[in-house]
């Protein structure tokens, strides 16, 4: 039978939208939840105890702090009066109503209603006030179940100071605000970690924290062993990626593998190493992981968006990433679905071309392979003004929100002016809770908008063709994860990006421009092309 819960607002209070969502939560994990409604005076309250014998009395009071104590006291004096002294009482309340709460001692558990929905699942599913300091799972998979339907929320952090890193990382843990720390290790770090001779000096601390040993790594991770403990993760490097591999899961239990599946190499100046080089890497990078159980997550699709390629490029690029990483062994794949991208991307659009990559990477699901979704706002889409900043970062996740992720991955607001603080981190991180929170429980599915559906279709429709086009280079299905056969569709601009021209390894002859905010492929006139008339540009029919 399960646990029942009576909902009760006290006093002249009626404010019950917070006791409502309680319940409503309640009800999502199985208890048997009755609500007596507002303003309920204490005898009535006593009256539906002794008839319904909850398990749970949950009472509500959102007016002065004063009356509360009031209330408090009369309540728990009939409770003793009537022998119900040994229902579980909890209360929910403002701040100062929770402090007053707090000094009863009458009551096991007290919100304040700075709490989100997964602190209330938490209590829900019987993690006890008593049991709060234990460590929550370290493990991904684990992670995401115990905060069902609330998603994890991962930001990145890294400052040019090993030491002020370590304190950052402290900070943010002890503040609960994120289930996973993203380490953002400096460019030196990520080209030449393991071969520190060739670091240039000049360099030290660009980009992110100056890691030199695995003591450094170390401490940073020791420092996360607090609060929350959040999961900790580390970007993978640019050279040596398989050293970097096993550092990151013996020294900060790397909760998974962020690896390119086209880059870090000579197409976007991170490596020296030739594109078909490096994809036979990052695969038996894929590997590795995959053998140890490891989830994976391939940035890839939104490498080439960032460099203005056709929306139609980035959603094949998505599917590739996806099969490549199943081809290697990877059970969970760890999908990232980047927003804004490129700058003047509309929501229809932005949605449809989402939509479009998660259809076509959930259609490799069977009972080897799953994939978790995951959000983000564009890389480049924040303004430099921070106001303007906050308001792009909130309605940025609360369209990503449309995609139900299992991971939102917040991005600093400070971003286009400096590298996100511990203050900053703390401060996107409660931003992004507000919006999830509003859009979490009934907001409309944009994804069902008739202009969303058109556009994604049509992204899928032309995918189909780029996908038969690049394994007409090799030997059917399987060449789309022939590693040369990948290098060779971005050697004759199958795969290709405006930003690529130039380049040694890829055509970068593609034109785009943003037609009714979506990336379009277009002509030396400006007229759009479909996906047909591009592969034939290509092959020079």
């Amino acid at each position: 039978m399960p646990k029942k819960i009576l909902g009760v607002v006290m006093g002249n209070c009626v404010h019950v939208a917070g006791i409502m969502t309680f319940l409503r939560l309640a009800e999502d994990v199985g208890y048997d939840t009755h609500f007596l409604g507002p303003a309920t005076p204490i005898p009535d309250i006593i009256s539906a105890s002794l008839e319904l014998h909850p398990d749970v009395l949950a009472v509500s009071y959102r007016l002065t702090p004063a009356v509360a104590e009031s209330l408090f006291a009369e309540l728990k004096g009939t409770l003793h009066d009537a022998g119900l002294s040994s229902v579980d009482l909890i209360c929910g309340g403002t701040p100062p109503v929770a402090e007053v709460a707090s000094k009863t001692g009458m009551f096991s558990r007290i919100f304040s209603g700075e709490e989100g929905p997964a602190e209330v699942l938490e209590y829900l599913r019987g993690q006890s006030s008593q049991q709060e300091a234990s460590i929550p799972p370290q493990k991904l998979m684990e992670r995401i179940v115990s905060r069902q339907p609330y998603p994890l929320i991962r930001h990145h952090f890294g400052l040019p100071d090993v030491s002020k890193t370590i304190e950052g990382v402290r900070k943010i843990s002890a503040a609960k605000v994120l289930d996973v720390l993203s380490l953002g290790p400096d460019q030196n770090a990520q080209f030449s970690f393991f071969r520190p001779s060739e670091m240039d000096s000049l360099q030290h601390g660009a980009g992110g924290v100056p890691v030199r040993t695995r003591e450094d790594l170390a401490g940073i991770y020791e420092a996360s062993r607090c609060g929350n403990y959040p999961l900790m993760r580390c970007y993978s490097g640019t050279r040596d990626l398989l050293l970097w591999a096993e550092m990151n899961k013996e020294v900060i239990n790397n909760a998974w593998a962020a690896v390119p599946l086209c880059w870090y190499n000579a197409l976007d100046g991170r490596s020296d190493r030739p594109p078909a080089e490096s994809i036979l890497e990052n695969l038996k990078v894929m590997a590795w992981h995959a053998e140890r159980g490891i989830p994976v997550e391939v940035n890839e699709s939104h490498h080439w968006s960032l460099r203005e390629a056709p929306d139609t490029v980035a959603v094949v690029a998505a599917y590739l990433a996806a099969l490549n990483a199943k081809k290697q062994g990877v059970e969970t794949y760890v999908a990232q679905f980047m927003f804004n991208t490129p700058m003047g991307t509309s929501y229809v659009a932005d949605l449809a071309k989402m939509t479009a990559k998660r259809d076509l990477i959930e259609s490799l699901h069977d009972a080897s392979f799953a994939s978790v979704r995951q959000v983000r706002t564009g890389l480049m889409s924040l303004s430099a003004n921070m106001f303007m900043a906050k308001g792009q970062l909130a309605s940025s996740i609360a369209l990503a929100m449309n995609l139900e992720p299992h991971i939102v991955h917040v991005v600093g607001y400070s971003e286009a002016n400096f590298a996100a603080t511990p203050e900053v981190v703390i401060e996107s991180c409660q931003m992004i809770h507000g919006v999830i929170r509003n859009q979490l429980y009934d907001a409309p599915n944009a994804t069902l908008d008739s202009r969303v559906v058109a556009r994604r279709d049509v992204l899928l429709s032309e995918a189909k063709l780029l996908l038969s086009a690049i394994e007409s280079l090799g030997q059917g299905v399987e060449a789309l994860t022939d590693p040369n056969v990948i290098a060779k569709a971005i050697e004759i601009g199958l795969l290709d990006a405006p930003h690529l021209k130039g380049s040694r390894f890829a055509r970068g002859e593609v034109r785009t421009q943003m037609i009714n905010g979506a990336c379009i492929a277009v002509n030396e006139k400006g007229c759009s092309l479909t996906e047909k008339e591009r592969i034939e540009r290509v092959f020079g029919r």
